[in-house]
């Protein structure tokens, strides 16, 4: 014979089966964190590789930029020497024609 009334037997199974059922529910909590656990490690990972090549980034184009500019600069410099050098040939031609002047007129 058993030392348990059926009615302790009855809360036992009860109480076992309830378990069983928080066992489930804990599984299933403690799997959600852990993946998302694992979503947070990679999020952070990406930031973290996101900050790396924004840095390479800005170096890269600012080095780029510097580059760029010296472009410019050369390009400005090389239109102004041309403009100079085009206003000294006009200034040459001028001196070596302004001795030939205007229409002669001859008095008859």
């Amino acid at each position: 014979m058993s030392s348990q009334s059926p009615e302790d037997e009855a809360r036992l199974a009860a109480l076992e089966a309830e378990a069983e059922e928080l066992d489930t529910v804990l599984d299933s909590v403690e799997e959600r964190l852990l993946g998302n656990q694992a979503m947070l490690q990679t999020w952070q990972e990406m930031g973290r590789r996101h900050q790396d090549v924004t840095q390479l980034h800005c170096q890269t184009a600012d080095a780029h930029l510097v580059a760029l500019m010296k472009h410019y600069e050369k390009q400005d410099e090389k239109a102004r020497s041309m403009k100079r050098r085009r206003n000294g040939v006009a200034a040459v031609d001028t001196v070596l024609t302004s001795g030939q002047g205007g229409p002669v007129h001859r008095n008859n």
